[in-house]
């Protein structure tokens, strides 16, 4: 079943619920179906770090977030095993950055995800990658 842009998958939908992180984002769901998600978010001025510049653990846990929708949206429970990431550019207060995942192997136990943060100038500012292991339990 394919989902329009702007409404999250129902899994997706279901994991937002008690999803304390991505609301604390404010990350809108842009686009969510089955091995894809595109999240996208505005950086605030809370999230700096002490050069000034969005803490890299604000970037990290936006692309997590789209990771994990779209690792879940298969519909089996998917938790990480390994998540790292790349830092390409300086993400400032104020920009909007957005992360899309893609998963791109999906096995019985194991899921990978690729991900690709990037601007609102279309400048990629991290990528990651993420091996997950997907549990018995259905969503």
């Amino acid at each position: 079943m394919s989902e329009s842009k702007n409404t999250p998958h129902p899994v997706v939908t279901k994991m937002l619920r008690g999803d304390r992180m991505t609301d604390w984002l404010k990350a809108e769901v842009l686009e969510s179906r089955p091995g894809f998600c595109r999240l996208s978010m505005i950086a605030r001025e809370e999230m700096a770090n002490g050069f000034g510049i969005i803490h890299g653990a604000i970037t990290f846990a936006l692309a997590d977030s789209a990771i994990a929708f779209a690792a879940n949206a298969h519909g089996r429970h998917a938790v990480s095993l390994t998540t790292s990431i790349r830092h390409l550019a300086a993400v400032n207060p104020g920009d909007r950055i957005t992360a899309e995942a893609t998963v791109t192997t999906l096995k019985h136990r194991i899921v990978n995800v690729d991900a690709t943060i990037t601007n609102q100038d279309g400048i990629d500012v991290a990528d990651v990658r993420a091996t997950g292991y997907r549990k018995k339990e259905a969503w």
